[in-house]
C-alpha cells in the first residue's frame, strides 16, 4: 500500500509550533493548516482535546496517525521527506548527534528553562533529570560555538527547532544572547523558509485579531 505524505498540521501562530511551521516550509511538504486561536482557548476545547488531550501544539495528523510533541513531530516530518536533507538516515554518522540534540531540547532544555522562569528552587543534579542549569546551558552553548550549525556545516531539522527556540527565549530574556547564539539566531532566521513562515504566521496573527 501506497502511503500519501500529505498531512495536516495543527498550529496556532506566534506560539511553539512557528518552528514547525518553518519546518513545513523547509521541507516544502505537502500538507493542510489546521488553525487554533489561543486567545480564544481553542487549544482547551473539546474538538482539539480529541486530537490532543494536552491541548498543545503542534500536532501532526497523517494518514491515520497522530504525531503530538515538537520535538517527534519534528522527527517524524523530517523523516517523511527525507529529499528535504534535514534528517541524516540511518546509517549516517551524524544520526546519532542530530538525536542527541533533538532529545536533549526535550529532555533538558525546556525543562530546565520553565524552571528557571517559574523560579523555581534548584534541584539536587541527582534528583533532577536534566541535571543543573548551568551545565545545561554551557552544553548547548559550547555546541553552538563550533557552528555554524549543531551537526557543524550540515543544517538540519533540530537547527530549525534550536533556532526558533533561541529566538523567542533570547527575545523574553530567558536565555542570554551570547555572540555565538545571535550569530546562530541570525543565520536561521535569514534562510528563506524561516522568513516565509513568519511572513504567514504575521498574516495568520492579523486574521485572528480581525475576526475577533
Amino acid at each position: 500500500m501506497t502511503m500519501t505524505r500529505h498531512f495536516t498540521l495543527f498550529h496556532a501562530p506566534q506560539s511553539r509550533s512557528t518552528g514547525a511551521l518553518v519546518l513545513v516550509h523547509e521541507l516544502k511538504a505537502d500538507y493542510t493548516l489546521h488553525l487554533l486561536n489561543l486567545k480564544a482557548n481553542e487549544q482547551r476545547q473539546p474538538e482539539y482535546l480529541a486530537v490532543n488531550p494536552m491541548g498543545k501544539v503542534p500536532a501532526v495528523l497523517h494518514d491515520g496517525a497522530l504525531v503530538t510533541e515538537q520535538v517527534a513531530v519534528y522527527l517524524y516530518l523530517a523523516d517523511m521527506y527525507p529529499e528535504a536533507g534535514l534528517a541524516p538516515a540511518i546509517g549516517d554518522p551524524l544520526r546519532g548527534p542530530y538525536l542527541r540534540w533533538m532529545a536533549f531540547y526535550g529532555s533538558s532544555f525546556e525543562p530546565a528553562l520553565c524552571d528557571r522562569a517559574m523560579k523555581h528552587p534548584p534541584t539536587p543534579p541527582s534528583m533532577c533529570p536534566w541535571g543543573d542549569w548551568d551545565t545545561m546551558l554551557k552544553t548547548i552553548t559550547d555546541q553552538l560555538e563550533q557552528g555554524p550549525y549543531l551537526l557543524g556545516d550540515k543544517f538540519t531539522a533540530a537547527d530549525v527547532l534550536w533556532g526558533s527556540a533561541l529566538t523567542w527565549t533570547t527575545a523574553f530574556g530567558l536565555i542570554p544572547k551570547t555572540p555565538a547564539i545571535a550569530a546562530y539566531i541570525e543565520r536561521v532566521q535569514a534562510r528563506p523558509a524561516y522568513i516565509t513562515a513568519n511572513a504567514k504566521d504575521a498574516e495568520l496573527v492579523a486574521a485572528q485579531n480581525l475576526s475577533a
